[in-house]
């Protein structure tokens, strides 16, 4: 049974902490569920989280005003401590300080052994990196939010990571499956955003070849349909 710690850190119920809840939980305005807020733009049974194959899952139930996580709006997708889950007027964080520092430093763990492959690393660097890695090293939140490396670091945790590939249609991997299909939809929203149209008298182009653009207005679509199709599954 996973345990799982929500923080209120914004709304009606700022500042309550519910630590290690063992799963399923559910969320929402009505007597009866695990975590009861007093929020009236959260429905009365609003989301539900719960363990499958390891994974902690989180699933709107067919709210009035939706769920979202790190800024995205879901049916259903993996959460994992760092992650803001915005519900109403409420926003809440999943873990621990010390369940997130963990996640950080695995973060750390894997862009350093990146960059060691590249050849970025300096001796010293890959010295730091070896004794960091060791079993005597706890991470503290505040230490790992200090660290920094290039600018990509800076991003938010959700946008550095690939997520993995599912194997099959469970309920877990069919949150895999839209946060895939989410990470590469932030993306092309980032190019796309940046794209700049120039128009002159003699001339009309885009930063990218305007099939490139095109092409990819049309997967942007494609992707925002396939992550609405997997949030509302036919019965």
């Amino acid at each position: 049974m996973a345990l799982v710690t929500l923080r209120i850190v914004d709304g009606v119920d700022r500042g309550r902490v519910y630590e290690d809840l063992p799963t399923p939980i559910t969320v929402g305005r009505e007597e009866g569920n695990v975590v009861r807020l007093s929020d009236e733009r959260v429905s009365r049974f609003h989301l539900k989280i719960q363990e499958d194959r390891n994974r902690i899952v989180l699933t709107d139930l067919a709210s009035t005003n939706g769920t979202r996580v790190n800024g995205e709006p879901v049916q259903v997708a993996e959460i994992r401590p760092g992650d803001l889950i915005t519900l109403g007027k409420t926003v809440i964080l999943v873990g621990s300080r010390q369940q997130i520092a963990q996640r950080l430093a695995e973060l750390r763990k894997r862009l350093e052994a990146e960059r060691q492959k590249k050849g970025k690393v300096s001796p010293e660097e890959a010295v730091s990196s070896s004794e960091w890695s060791s079993s005597w090293y706890s991470p503290s939140l505040d230490s790992e939010l200090h660290w920094e490396e290039e600018a990509e670091s800076l991003r938010p945790i959700a946008e550095l990571i690939p997520p993995e590939l599912p194997a099959d249609l469970s309920p877990a991997q069919l949150a895999q499956l839209a946060e895939l299909l989410q990470f590469f939809h932030l993306r092309l929203r980032r190019v796309i955003r940046t794209g700049t149209v120039h128009q002159a008298s003699d001339d009309e182009h885009v930063t990218l070849d305007q099939r490139q653009w095109q092409s990819l207005l049309d997967l942007y679509a494609r992707l925002a349909e396939y992550l609405r199709a997997i949030g509302e599954p036919p019965l």
